[in-house]
């Protein structure tokens, strides 16, 4: 039953176009604990990461990569979020989260929850993943396992390409305990001085630079491989001749590695940058991994050496880092993947018999809506930029970047045009988490090309994905713009989920030219007409929709609010959605990864779903529909539901305003959030459970094979004239 005074309260009517109008309601009638525990979220996610490792319906080695991502997300995790937690108790700065809670009880939770998981992932590598590959013919063996022949041969590998790189180093009163460089692999070893007695310690790094699954010979021709430390293990007596090896286990560190810039008191903020990605390097200890059968002994050591706590050692069944087992990527078994998907060129851009395509009058005649990874990011946005750099009639090109591949063509082209002559501002992302110290790089080198670079403005991070080409025509300037929901990154491209609308729509371009002057120069914008930009208007425009549609609900009208991020954090956003629900408002949240919003609070969430789809792609795109009395406001950009995004990031959301586009967003939603599709639930406490079978056993709909099946039928539109 709905509380009427809930479903009451708020705004009254209001200008549809005045998001600056909008004014807090009161939110004393909602629950006090009606939020979840942001970081136990996270770890919630990355659990349902584990579960498709876990599963036995998928390609084996598929499941072996899932459980590299499981460990290679925690990593971050820990580098990140346990970090700032870390860092705010050292600091006094240790302000509740966003439950209330104390960070240093909210760490506790954490280390709790994140054991459970390590030793499941454990679990899942020894008991599940490595049974089945053996199964189908991939043996992952142990040195005891081999005969003497292939011992022979792995000693004569060992030799050739890993003793030249070993770097054993002692400790003793001449040799201090060395640095343990975040993320790397080491054995800690015991040995005996033969003609002393006295014992002692020495640290060897397992070189992160060589294959960590080398194969083994194998007459029968199976493959076989053995993890580089454990070939390296065995070896020891090499590296210390006329010593007695006692002892041997391997452990691993993790830094905190987040990035601190006060950018207001760093006059050149590309060096604060480097001189803060070099003292990333040192940052202080928050996890120790060690092997299950680490003696007391070599622990204490270690737990001195490296100023850590029993509280942040986690003691796990080895193998440690299954980061590794991104290495399999090299086996070349396709009927242990997922059966390929190609992308296919948007229909749009597809040219006809015997003619190439000509970008630029494919968006004039309209808009055209691009669903990455199904349809080629090469295609569309690669061949949009070249054809705009060698087009005599182009004028400019503005672009942000926030993350870009090595080997980036967006660049390049980027660079052609600027040396052919044309205008080239370039926003440069420099503070893109882990991928700062590519990102200077890249910003170097269009420097030196003579395109204007500039790094946004100080104290946000400029997080949205656009970019503004101005070209010429018959006198008259003309806009062509694409904002998209995903990085300028034609490699992550493959593999993340995403939106790009194009558009040569003229008050789209108003509004790109504004902001890219806001971002560049001194401009203030106050409003935007097809966009929400943060941190100014997105969560106010958003907040405003949401309360029409609840208004709506309250007089009797069709309401519906569908929601699609990655992250869901924001507690304003989050109650706007509760008093929807409330109101009667049909309210369906998709969400990837951290979800604090919870589906289980008696009146108010009872119009509420709240599902999740993970797969063979990262769900990345961003979209925010809303019934509006039959006539849908439908959005699609950069920005997830965080205070970082809302409040410290440059974002942008541009409104899908093409029929037959809101009609493929919508009904994306509608087969994502059916009962047949896949996925996982929300439910009561926070606990997601997953759906993924009929109760006859038999699959449900993998929405990501869905959506390529779908986009594969379309056909090639009438010629352009």
């Amino acid at each position: 039953m709905i509380d009427p005074a809930l479903a009451d309260s708020g705004l009254g009517d209001a200008e549809d176009d005045d998001f600056d109008a909008f004014v807090e309601p009161d939110d004393s009638l909602l629950p006090d604990n009606r939020y979840l525990d942001r970081e136990l979220s996270w770890l919630a996610f990355n659990q349902r990461v584990l579960e498709l490792a876990e599963d036995e319906t998928l390609p084996t080695l598929e499941r072996a990569n899932f459980l590299a991502i499981f460990a290679s997300n925690l990593d971050e995790f820990f580098m990140v979020r346990v970090a700032g937690l870390k860092r705010r108790i050292m600091t006094g700065l240790a302000v509740p989260t966003n439950v209330g809670r104390a960070p240093a009880d909210v760490l506790a939770d954490i280390s709790a929850e994140a054991h459970k998981l390590q030793l499941r992932h454990a679990a899942a590598w020894t008991g599940l993943v490595r049974p089945a590959l053996a199964e189908a013919g991939i043996d992952i063996v142990d040195w005891d396992d081999l005969d003497g022949e292939a011992k022979a041969e792995l000693t004569d590998y060992f030799q050739a390409n890993v003793f030249p790189v070993l770097m054993p180093l002692a400790v003793d009163p001449a040799h201090p305990f060395p640095y343990i460089s975040g993320l790397s692999l080491n054995l800690a070893i015991r040995i005996r001085n033969a003609r002393t007695g006295r014992q002692e310690f020495a640290r060897l790094k397992v070189p992160p630079m060589l294959p960590r699954f080398v194969e083994v010979p194998a007459p029968d021709g199976a493959l076989r491989f053995i993890r580089l430390e454990e070939l390296i293990a065995n070896h020891l007596d090499d590296l210390f001749p006329g010593m007695e090896v006692l002892d041997h286990h391997a452990f691993r560190l993790t830094r905190n590695e987040d990035v601190e810039i006060e950018e207001d008191e760093s006059e050149n903020l590309i060096q604060a940058l480097e001189a803060e990605l070099l003292r990333r390097r040192f940052g202080p200890p928050i996890r120790l991994e060690i092997t299950d059968d680490m003696d007391e002994v070599t622990l204490d050591l270690l737990l001195s050496e490296l100023d850590i706590t029993d509280q942040e050692v986690y003691r796990l069944p080895g193998p440690l880092d299954l980061r590794g087992l991104f290495g399999l990527g090299r086996v070349d078994r396709p009927d242990l993947r997922y059966t390929p998907h190609v992308p296919t060129t948007a229909v749009a851009f597809k040219p006809g018999a015997n003619e190439s395509i000509d970008i630029f009058k494919a968006i004039r005649k309209a808009d055209v809506l691009v669903h990455h990874p199904y349809e080629s990011f090469t295609t569309s946005v690669v061949a949009f930029l070249e054809q705009a750099a060698r087009d005599p009639h182009v004028l400019a090109i503005k672009q942000t970047l926030y993350r870009t591949s090595g080997d980036s063509p967006i660049v390049q082209a980027l660079i052609d045009a600027a040396e052919s002559g044309k205008q080239v501002l370039v926003l440069v992302e420099v503070k893109a988490r882990f991928d700062e110290a590519n990102n200077i790089v890249w910003a170097r080198k269009l420097e030196k090309a003579g395109v204007h670079v500039v790094y946004g403005l100080v104290g946000l991070k400029t997080h949205c994905k656009l970019v503004n080409v101005i070209r010429e025509e018959d006198g008259v300037l003309r806009s062509y713009s694409h904002i998209g929901t995903g990085n300028y990154n034609p490699k992550t491209s493959r593999i993340y989920e995403d939106f790009g609308l194009f558009t040569a729509d003229p008050q789209v371009g108003k509004d790109l030219t504004r902001l890219f002057n806001e971002l560049s120069g001194y401009a203030i914008e106050k409003k935007f007409k097809r966009l929400l930009v943060a941190p100014l208007h997105l969560r106010k425009g958003l907040l405003r929709l949401i309360e029409k549609e609840r208004q709506n609900a309250l007089k009797g009208k069709p309401a519906h609010i569908r929601i699609k991020v990655n992250s869901l954090v924001d507690e304003q956003i989050i109650d706007a959605l509760y008093r929807a629900s409330a109101a009667g408002v049909p309210v369906n949240v998709w969400v990837r990864g951290i979800c604090s919003l919870r589906s289980d609070l008696p009146g108010v969430t009872d119009n509420m779903t709240v599902r999740s789809i993970l797969g063979r792609y990262l769900e990345h795109s961003r979209i925010f529909a809303f019934h509006n009395e039959g006539d849908p406001q439908v959005f699609i950009g950069s920005a997830d539901m965080m205070h970082r995004n809302l409040d410290r990031r440059v974002e942008a959301l541009v409104r899908v305003t093409d029929p037959a586009h809101v009609d493929e967003l919508l009904t994306f939603f509608d087969t994502a959030l059916s009962p047949e599709t896949s996925s996982w639930h929300l439910g009561a406490d926070g606990e997601w459970t997953r759906r993924a079978f009929r109760d006859d056993g038999t699959p449900l709909v993998d929405l990501q094979d869905w959506t390529m099946s779908e986009i594969q039928k379309r056909r090639r539109p009438r010629a352009v004239r």
